[in-house]
């Protein structure tokens, strides 16, 4: 019983400030860092969303041939083609329309005769690019109505850019 009035009087004797020094160990210290940082992490704010950015505007303009042809995707160029004197933006499609595509040929020039006669072959594509435009004279019923289909697709899926018209026609 000795011991026990002891104590009782130790404690009695006891600075109220030493129990908060009993508080203040390594381990409390590290902790409290924890906890400070997790409710940190959890309510910082959070950083502002980036935007994509947009493509660059596209101005419609007059083509000709030769000014045309370097739309083809080679050298980070995107990929043209006219069909009817429309000119269509098909870089989304590049993969058809660009270097290695199977449309490949088509690439920044008249697709109008290939397209309508479901050709590939260079003989289809103009070869005088300072002569007049391909009129698509001799052409059937059937070759015309493949060619509107390919009209449409194309005004669904790409954008009209410009115009093709001949060397001397600006």
């Amino acid at each position: 019983m000795e011991y026990v009035n002891q104590r009782i009087a130790q404690e009695a004797n006891r600075n109220p400030q030493d129990a908060f020094t009993g508080l203040i160990t390594p381990l409390n210290l590290i902790l409290a860092a924890i906890t400070l940082y997790a409710t940190y992490q959890l309510y910082k704010p959070a950083p502002p969303a980036k935007l994509p950015r947009e493509p660059p505007a596209t101005v419609f303009k007059t083509f000709t041939p030769h000014t045309l042809l370097p739309y083809n995707g080679l050298n980070n160029m995107p990929v043209y083609l006219a069909v009817r004197g429309r000119v269509f933006d098909v870089t989304s499609g590049r993969n058809f329309y660009g270097p290695g595509g199977p449309y490949e040929n088509f690439a920044g020039r008249d697709a109008s005769r290939g397209l309508a006669c479901h050709s590939f072959d260079e003989d289809m594509l103009t070869k005088d690019l300072d002569g007049p435009l391909d009129k698509l004279d001799g052409l059937g019923e059937e070759e015309f109505e493949s060619l509107r289909g390919w009209e449409e697709r194309f005004e669904s899926k790409y954008l009209v850019v410009g115009r093709l018209v001949a060397v001397g026609d600006k």
